[in-house]
């Protein structure tokens, strides 16, 4: 019984200020700005936006980008493809796109320098190449699928917010049973370490973007010199994205579900390598706050589910209060977990995916997702994209 007391008491000095923690920024959520609607533009905003889009072998995904770049208006000045010597027709794809529109044109970078890792490289090169008459650049992923209205959406929330650079949150495409199960989890790691998407954070160390859809003004890109600041990063938007903001330019991250998806990964195994090495951030972060990260999420996604399998063994529960409050705390994190899965659910779409119903035990998933966050967070990435650094 001292034991069990003991183990209790400890397990609540960890989980209780963590809980205190994610609900502090979970009740911010009522007031974050509504998901953007696709809109239309308006003739002050005609060639006010420069396209880059950074390729390396993306031919088997990059058609529906290019598809949906091309539907979008008179806003978009120009689409730059910056390819970093695909081997694998990439800008052949790009090419033939620019015979039905002009906006389209690919060009290669240059070889990758001593520091730089090669996405932002990329991006650097592209912005370079940008028309100074563009008020805005939009740097944009290859596996982005974007709906018509995207492009003028983005340009005039910004513009009513008064955000020098926004980035958007997609709708994920899932297919495949494993990734139904573990992807979800792996995004609730992103939830729980930040304010809402919509909720404009003060703090530059705890700003939050995604560079899939990533819209800035070209003047402010170019008063940090562009890429440069993130030229060695892994996660250079979210850096990019907290060096600007630190700057004093005012920085936004938005829900984007209903004007862009994305098919990241093609199955479990790639989305457990390839996304959750980035997961956790350590790029754009100092050691305390990475540490501090990893104890929040420990404390409030990984421990409820064992925590509670833990307790199974003992129902019907001893009349011991520490045990008896840490079995309430635990049950309100997990109904916490299903609330947010619910309100998550609108992020995903799962049409046409098999065993899309495991989106539902995705909280099962949750000790390996934070597993996953704790393993990266202590590794340098030694290959990205078929690069080698």
């Amino acid at each position: 019984m001292i034991i069990q007391s003991t183990i209790s008491l400890l397990l609540l000095l960890i989980q209780v200020p963590a809980t205190a923690l994610l609900l502090s920024r979970l009740l911010k959520g009522p007031r974050r700005y509504p998901p953007l609607e696709p809109q239309q533009p308006t003739p002050e905003m005609l060639g006010t936006v420069s396209v880059i889009v950074p390729t390396l072998n993306e031919a088997l995904r990059i058609s529906p980008l290019l598809a949906g770049l091309s539907r979008q208006s008179y806003e978009v000045r120009e689409i730059i493809v910056v390819d970093s010597r695909s081997q694998d027709g990439t800008p052949d794809l790009v090419k033939a796109a620019q015979q039905k529109d002009p906006r389209f044109r690919v060009i290669t970078d240059d070889p990758l320098p001593s520091g730089w890792v090669g996405r932002p490289w990329a991006l650097h090169n592209g912005f370079l190449f940008t028309s100074p008459e563009s008020e805005w650049f939009l740097g944009m992923d290859a596996d982005i699928q974007p709906h018509p209205g995207l492009v003028a959406s983005l340009v005039k929330t910004a513009a009513a917010e008064g955000y020098d650079l926004v980035s958007l949150s997609p709708q994920f495409i899932l297919k495949y049973p494993g990734e139904c199960w573990l992807q979800p989890a792996l995004l609730m790691t992103l939830l729980y370490r930040f304010d809402p998407a919509g909720i404009h954070t003060e703090q530059p160390e705890r700003v939050m973007a995604n560079g899939q859809c990533f819209l800035c003004r070209r003047s402010v890109l170019a008063a940090v010199n562009g890429y440069s600041s993130a030229s060695s990063s892994f996660c250079d938007d979210v850096t990019l994205a907290r060096n600007i903001a630190a700057a004093g330019f005012k920085v936004g991250f938005l829900d984007g579900a209903k004007v862009l998806k994305v098919r990241m990964y093609e199955g479990a195994m790639e989305t457990w390598k390839e996304w959750g090495r980035s997961l956790d951030l350590k790029d754009a972060s100092d050691r305390a706050q990475v540490w501090g990260d990893l104890w929040l999420l420990s404390a409030v996604q990984g421990l409820p589910i064992l925590i509670l399998l833990g307790f199974l063994p003992l129902l019907p529960l001893p009349p011991l209060l520490p045990l008896r409050l840490l079995w309430g705390l635990n049950i309100f994190l997990l109904i916490i977990r299903f609330a947010l899965l619910l309100a998550i659910a609108p992020s995903y779409d799962r049409k046409n995916a098999r065993g899309g119903w495991l989106f539902w035990l995705s909280p099962l998933a949750d000790p390996l997702a934070v597993l996953r966050i704790f393993l990266s967070a202590f590794r340098t990435p030694r290959e990205w994209r078929g690069r080698n650094y």
